[in-house]
């Protein structure tokens, strides 16, 4: 293989990721924006996040299995085509439905091109040394992807409109495409790839199910009718997902692995990140800009701290790995980042960016000693055959711990600012207060609110964020707490 089309396959794998993590971190700086644009309520901003997520941790497991039987290069082709189309979808959207169905394809687009990346980068590069430096910068330009998805997503909506922030994707695509289909050579192994067909609508269904259950109960209650279908059809599925995978000779999800203590917990871990930090853009977004009251641009910047720590923590890695063991640096990440989020807790509308940006740069540490470490300790636990799978089943966990963390502590977060809110108002003698309140919260709606009524809004709004931040941080505690009972002999 020439060093030009190595050079090509290289730009094509690191742009494809670049992409596909580029939305997840910059539509969360949109997401007021789009409220007010599309009109809907705070429900249809966590479905604008999670049809992207959703798609993209439940196809993840099939990403490896259908690279291995149709070719990574034909699959990786597909995803990024698949991402484009998706994206133009979402640009000219005009309503919810669209932009979420668009958000959809994106999402599976990305599970053949987050993983798809590996393979095509360790066939290019062949030497160990090489390999390493590859796959190095490939890291870089996924951190580089949630550096600039924030401030590029506040400079697009402020100079050219939110449709913006998915219509850059389509020559970025374009680019992508002619670089993959002319640099990077096709492999496939048909024999060894085992799809499980069962398996993937199951996980769907139930994915989609425990969001939607979620993400209802911020409308209806936990006790609702409609969530409670919802999360019971959530788990049947899931139950009925564990039993196909231990009768299937070569499952979607390796279950037999999770007996293994370290790769079990290793594992939860990575989902309470994703339920923890992953899901935090969202959360800090509506704080800056509802709560705080600063524009998409500053938002953008306002979060820098929390990735520019991340990227320069993980360039650091390998150097802080050599000399401390991995273990205590993963517990490390995660302690730090339950500090973090719980200190969050008593942000109000008037703490000032000094404040606020340290926080956020303590978390972005932590993050990037907690996403690294746990990667190491999940690969290092799985065997070596089975580490493809290992890989895949420890991001899409991290994904799926997104999803829920956006739909429950969404749903928190409303359910709590709305009662406080509805008191509130009550005391001040608005008159339906209760429905008043809902709008307030789930739509941002306020046209006939009485003086003095906005204050109450930001109380609550305030309220809700800090039960979000909390209940956050005590996840990352619990992560840290289950590590901590790793001896040193299973590291």
């Amino acid at each position: 293989m020439s060093r030009s089309r190595r050079r090509a396959a290289l730009a094509a794998a690191y742009l494809g990721t670049f992409l596909a993590t580029l939305d997840i971190s910059i539509v969360n700086v949109a997401l007021p924006t789009l409220q007010t644009a599309l009109q809907t309520d705070i429900a249809g901003l966590q479905w604008v996040v999670n049809a992207y997520a959703i798609c993209l941790s439940a196809f993840m497991l099939s990403a490896g299995p259908l690279g291995d039987r149709y070719g990574h290069k034909l699959a990786w082709l597909a995803g990024v085509f698949l991402f484009t189309i998706g994206s133009a979808i979402c640009g000219m959207a005009s309503a919810l439905g669209p932009l979420l169905a668009g958000r959809a394809v994106q999402g599976v687009a990305g599970a053949l091109l987050i993983p798809g990346a590996m393979p095509i980068l360790a066939h290019a590069f062949p030497e160990a040394k090489e390999r390493a430096h590859a796959i190095g910068g490939w890291s870089a330009f996924t951190a580089l992807a949630l550096i600039l998805g924030p401030l590029l997503g506040g400079l697009l909506l402020h100079g050219a409109g939110w449709q913006a922030i998915f219509l850059i994707n389509l020559p970025l695509g374009l680019i992508a495409l002619a670089l993959g289909l002319w640099g990077i050579p096709e492999r496939k192994h048909p024999e060894q790839a085992a799809l499980d067909p069962l398996g993937q609508v199951l996980s769907v269904i139930s994915l989609g199910a425990l969001t939607y259950g979620l993400i209802e109960a911020g409308e209806h209650g936990f006790t609702g009718t409609v969530p409670l279908t919802a999360l019971l059809l959530a788990l049947v599925c899931l139950l009925l997902f564990a039993l196909v995978e231990t009768r299937t000779a070569r499952p979607l999800l390796p279950l037999a692995l999770f007996r293994q203590r370290t790769f079990a917990i290793a594992n939860l871990a990575s989902f309470i990140l994703g339920f923890a930090y992953y899901s935090s853009l969202f959360f800090f977004s509506i704080f800056l800009q509802q709560i705080q009251g600063w524009s998409p641009v500053e938002t953008g910047w306002r979060m820098m701290p929390q990735f520019l720590m991340t990227g320069c923590i993980s360039v650091l890695f390998g150097r802080l790995s050599a000399s401390i063991p991995v273990r205590h640096l993963m517990i490390a990440g995660y302690g730090l980042t339950a500090i973090a989020m719980s200190a969050m807790a008593v942000f109000s509308a008037d703490t000032p960016y000094w404040i606020v940006g340290s926080l956020f740069g303590l978390l972005g540490l932590g993050a990037g000693l907690a996403v690294p470490a746990t990667g190491l300790v999940v690969m290092g636990t799985a065997p070596a055959e089975r580490a493809g799978m290992a890989s895949a089943t420890m991001n899409a966990l991290r994904q799926t711990g997104m999803s829920v963390g956006i739909a429950l502590l969404g749903t928190l977060l409303s359910n709590r600012a709305m009662h406080v809110l509805a008191d509130s108002a009550a005391s001040q003698g608005v008159a339906n207060a209760t429905e008043v309140a809902r709008r307030a919260v789930t739509q941002h709606r306020m046209p006939d609110a009485p003086a003095g009524f906005l204050q109450l809004y930001t109380t609550a709004m305030e309220s809700g964020f800090h039960l979000a931040m909390l209940c956050a941080g005590l996840a990352c505690l619990l992560a840290m707490a289950l590590l901590l009972t790793l001896g040193s002999a299973e590291e």
